[in-house]
């Protein structure tokens, strides 16, 4: 917290479970943007490690770039009076502090090898073509290159421009629907005159075919990001006195390397935003209400890494005549051959559980519904059953066809396996199954997975070698069903420290 910041990039979380993946992931785009590869393993770390002690009140994440080190800022507001503790990683430098509020946990780690020059140096020379532009020019290029977040490309054109080519940089992007024009960033040399600047800003009517123009004390010089014969948006530059003849090629330049960037990130967005409707329409529409003698729980995450739909899905739901279906299951595969047997599946096993068949009846169908896709077919791993309440506590009838074993918990904390796994789904024609039959006494619990839980890697071992999810389970003995699946979640997501490649499915059913 020593000297004036040469970039800065922030972001706002909500609390909760998702708090430190989300840091994280806004860590790795921020590294990405500033080149900083070396550090990146370190910063990531200690982002998820600062954000682990926040309380349950949104919270806000600050990276610096210093020059010579890095600085990450966790600012909340309304804290407890309490400080959190030391970084677990090494660091240059931390500490915390109080102000208005607002307490802010801080640390600083050093980059290998910096010169700690900071960029306003380069700066202060008058530009000039030859090396030194094109060596910027395709810095410039793999910061824009390294996101596909379409909020964060504003903040990395502001501060490529800034303060090389100009004293002030607003980064417009133009709605389908029109409206006002405001800033999508605005970034200052200055960072005390931020708001006087958005101020002046909101009276400029900002022309889409770019020009320039005069903004008070300043030359603005418009330059439109068009990408695909589309204005995406504006990149305005500012500074007091005029801006050289070749800055203008120079920002004509950068402006066509930020509207394709900006275009790539929109473009990617928006299919991500399909694929998450797409997910959403392959999970159950609706919770099954009340279950007599069940107390369940559901945790589904995708693994959002990644812009394909995923293959694993669940259900739980009322098949008449008192008894109730549940179902956990993963398609070989992702994208939207993978959502299409999902889809298939899911579909399937309400339709046939509804008009009577038993759980083999429906796996005997729904293997050669599969089959029928022909070459859009993809084998499918299903654990499917039927919940009957009985006076001694719920009948469970199971089939497994080649998933991941379902676990049962008793209260002593003895945990065994208690289905056989079967055929898979959508690999043989003659494949043919028996359902199993399974007792849940008061207390018991019964475990179904995907393999997003029992293959999660880290270092070559996976969690379940050595019966090691069954392990985590004989720590829930007495637990409810959403502190067990809740417990399993968390031993997932700390297995490894990168995020998870793969989506995940947990399915927890206690017998009251």
């Amino acid at each position: 917290m020593t000297s004036a910041p040469r970039a800065v990039l922030a972001a706002t979380f909500a609390p909760g479970h998702t708090a430190v993946p989300a840091a994280r992931r806004f860590t790795i785009e921020v590294m990405t943007a500033w080149a900083a590869a070396s550090v990146l393993a370190t910063a990531e770390r200690l982002a998820a490690d600062l954000s682990s002690q926040v309380t349950d009140v949104p919270f806000e994440i600050v990276w610096s770039h210093l020059g010579d080190g890095l600085q990450i800022e966790v600012r909340q507001k309304q804290a407890p009076e309490g400080s959190p503790g030391a970084p677990s990683v090494p660091v240059e430098e931390w500490g915390v502090t109080f102000a208005d509020q607002q307490r802010t946990h801080w640390a600083r780690i050093r980059l290998p090898g910096s010169s700690g020059r900071p960029s306003s140096e380069w700066a202060a020379e008058e530009p000039s073509r030859g090396p030194i532009w094109m060596g910027f020019l395709a810095d410039a290029s793999d910061l824009l290159a390294g996101t596909l977040d379409p909020d964060m490309v504003p903040a990395i054109i502001s501060q490529i421009v800034v303060p090389r080519l100009a004293t002030w940089c607003a980064v417009y992007t133009w709605s389908d629907g029109g409206g006002p024009q405001r800033p999508a960033y605005l970034w200052h040399t200055d960072e005390r005159r931020i708001d006087e600047l958005r101020e002046e800003l909101a009276g400029v009517q900002i022309p889409q075919g770019g020009g320039s123009m005069q903004l008070a004390d300043s030359q603005m010089l418009v330059i439109p990001l068009l990408a695909r014969g589309r204005t995406l948006g504006a990149m305005c530059l500012g500074r007091p006195d005029r801006f050289a003849e070749d800055v203008f090629q120079y920002a004509e330049d950068i402006g066509r390397r930020a509207a394709l960037a900006l275009d790539n990130a929109l473009l990617y967005a928006t299919q991500a935003a399909a694929n998450r409707a797409l997910q959403r329409s392959l999970l159950p529409p609706d919770e099954p209400g009340e279950i007599p003698g069940l107390d369940p729980a559901v945790v589904y995450e995708p693994a959002g890494e990644t812009n394909e739909v995923g293959g694993d899905f669940y259900d739980l739901f009322a098949a008449g005549d008192g008894s109730w279906r549940f179902a956990v299951g993963d398609v070989c595969g992702t994208g939207p051959e993978a959502a299409a047997v999902t889809g298939l599946a899911r579909h399937t096993l309400r339709l046939l559980a509804r008009e009577g068949y038993g759980v083999a009846a429906v796996l005997d169908r729904l293997n050669q519904a599969i089959l029928d896709e022909g070459e859009r077919a993809r084998f499918l791993t299903l654990l499917h059953g039927e919940i009957t309440p009985v006076p001694s506590g719920l009948d469970v009838a199971m089939v497994s066809a080649g998933h991941p074993e379902a676990l049962r918990l008793r209260p002593s904390g003895v945990v065994e396996a208690v289905v056989t796994s079967q055929s898979l789904l959508g690999v043989f024609p003659e494949a043919t199954f028996k359902a199993e039959l399974v007792h849940l006494d008061p207390g018991d619990v019964l475990l179904a997975v995907t393999d997003g839980v029992t293959e999660r890697r880290r270092d070559g071992r996976l969690l379940d070698d050595d019966a090691g999810l069954a392990k985590l389970l004989a720590e829930c003995a007495g637990l409810s069903a959403r502190a067990v699946a809740e417990r399993i979640r968390r031993a997932v997501q700390d297995f490894a420290p990168e995020p998870s490649a793969d989506d995940m499915a947990i399915v927890v059913l206690r017998a009251r």
